[in-house]
């Protein structure tokens, strides 16, 4: 079961990575509704090549880190990172659905605009799908 649950998990993070690497080298398909935007869905986040490219690497390291942990590879990890990773992974995914209180997550003030209705239907749900396969993970380890 925690094969194909981090086989999944592998998929989606890998395929996020994927796009914050397209966005960090100029693409623009899927841009108009990735960042928060005021009201007049002007956007309130302008990030630059290198902060999506960062965020590529995160995701990327953590869908390596999962395939470690439901031992699809095999990388040496610290001891707290072993222990510890799968507990933070899923509070960084669940925190991002709760989000910010204004722009972003389940319980932001700032509705209507491009970027919180595609929020709301699919980049909330899919954190908190994303934080309770991680907590499956940790639970059966």
């Amino acid at each position: 079961m925690n094969v194909i649950i981090g086989t999944l998990l592998f998929t989606v993070l890998t395929s996020l990575s994927g796009l914050h690497f397209y966005w960090g080298l100029g693409g623009k398909w899927g841009i108009s509704v990735s960042v928060p935007s005021n009201k007049r869905n002007e956007r309130v986040l302008n990030p630059g090549p290198l902060a999506c490219s960062v965020v590529g690497l995160a995701l990327l390291a953590i869908s390596v880190f999962i395939l470690a942990e439901v031992r699809i590879i095999t990388i040496p990890l610290w001891g707290w990172l072993d222990d510890f990773g799968l507990c933070v992974i899923a509070a960084i995914f669940l925190l991002r659905a709760i989000g910010e209180f204004n722009y972003v997550g389940f319980f932001k003030r700032i509705k209507g605009t491009n970027f919180a209705d595609a929020d709301t239907r699919y980049f909330s749900p899919l954190c908190i799908v994303i934080s309770l396969l991680v907590s499956l993970l940790e639970i059966n380890k």
